[in-house]
């Protein structure tokens, strides 16, 4: 195995088990190793400190994996990995009211870049890492040999991979090519689910906890789903007896399936107002007719991939809260998230204070919102924390 020397007074993150190794801090590499193989790290004197994939065409040069010397990383090593995180999450689909989760959250559960997603009998993948690649046929096999699914689909479509040297996959891994429409369970709800052609792997069942905390405000209320995809935070708002649901998304495909969830609940339509618009021109719309709401949901897409958009989207963040605050009936509530990992929560806190003394409005924070346990945070790895959200009443 071949070694990768760490420089001098680079070993504290490593010590704590943090599982990324940024390529500025290694000295050298002993030999020529392939991208994503496993290579054994070591401290400038050469004493022992993990093992993990490398990638020289990544800025994290080094993803850890195994801190004990006397453990072999070997296929029997990553199907133990898999199997504990798929009977991790066994709990979530017990009483079946939800057959849809994350598998496995890629390094919070200890196998760096892969993401698997549960959509019932099916299963979609997202692999971005070299080294995950490599071991892509023992995981495989592994998921099959404990569920059984009836796919396995390759949604490798994310930029990251591009960092790693990696082009963009879309491809049957296992079974069956998906049907256009699998559907599925979450809190009771059914959702018709588009695996091959989705955002993401599909569906985002990181708001699961979020819908339902969210839908109990909801009853007789008039709710306003911005970025509402298709409808998680519509139906579980219906299902509580919502008085109206206005929805706004700038997809089409969207909005239509949005409808057919609907429909397949057996939820009054004419409860639902949909517009397919972007969202900030959609709001800037309804603040010039007049129109106001009880509860106001904002979940946008990631404003800031990295600490450097940090304050380029703070400005986004802080126009589309004060835009949602000024549509709110007194006392109404705003749900307001940010799934961007380098927008920790009291920056969110103070974006929305910002937002609030913009609008000229008192705002309390009631409720803080954060992703479920099938997207666990690993103490050592506190980046895998990403999603976050605040309850807000609006005075």
């Amino acid at each position: 195995m071949i070694d990768v020397i760490l420089k001098k007074g680079k070993e504290k993150a490593v010590l704590h088990r943090h599982p990324w190794v940024f390529s500025g801090a290694i000295e050298r590499v002993k030999g020529k190793p392939e991208n994503g193989e496993i290579v054994r790290l070591t401290d400038a004197k050469g004493g022992f400190m993990a093992y993990g994939f490398y990638n020289d065409q990544s800025r994290v040069a080094l993803r850890l994996l195994e801190w004990d010397e006397t453990v072999e990383v070997n296929e029997a090593w990553f199907r133990e990995k898999v199997a504990v995180a798929v009977a991790s999450r066994s709990g979530l689909l017990a009483d079946g009211s939800t057959n849809t989760c994350r598998l496995i959250f890629s390094e919070s559960d200890y196998l760096p870049g892969l993401i698997v997603d549960k959509y019932a009998d099916h299963l979609a993948v997202q692999v971005l890492t070299s080294g995950i690649e490599k071991m892509m046929p023992v995981i495989i096999d592994e998921l099959q040999r404990l569920l059984n699914p009836k796919s396995i689909f390759d949604k490798s479509d994310a930029s990251s991979r591009s960092h790693e040297g990696m082009e963009t996959q879309n491809t049957v891994l296992a079974g069956n090519h998906p049907p256009d429409r699998v559907e599925v369970k979450e809190n009771g709800i059914i959702y018709n689910i588009n695996i091959a052609e989705g955002q993401k792997s599909g569906f985002y069942c990181d708001q699961r906890d979020n819908r339902r905390i969210l839908a109990s405000h909801a009853k007789g209320k008039k709710v306003l789903d911005c970025f509402c995809y298709t409808g998680g935070f519509t139906l579980n708002s219906l299902q509580s007896g919502a008085s109206s649901v206005t929805t706004v998304d700038s997809s089409v495909l969207a909005i239509d399936t949005l409808k057919e969830n609907v429909a397949l609940n057996k939820f009054d339509a004419t409860k639902v107002t949909s517009i397919p618009s972007d969202v900030n021109k959609q709001l800037r719309k309804f603040r010039e007719e007049g129109e106001f709401f009880d509860i106001v949901i904002l979940d946008p897409p990631k404003y800031a991939p990295s600490r450097s958009s940090l304050d380029k989207a703070s400005r986004a963040y802080k126009d589309l809260n004060r835009l949602g605050m000024l549509l709110l009936n007194k006392g109404g509530l705003l749900a307001t998230f940010s799934c961007s990992g380098a927008m920790d929560l009291e920056t969110f806190k103070q974006v929305l204070a910002w937002a609030a003394l913009d609008a000229g409005k008192q705002v309390q924070f009631i409720h803080q919102f954060c992703q479920p346990e099938d997207h666990p945070v690993r103490a050592s790895f506190p980046e895998g924390e990403y999603l976050k959200g605040l309850l807000c009443r609006v005075l």
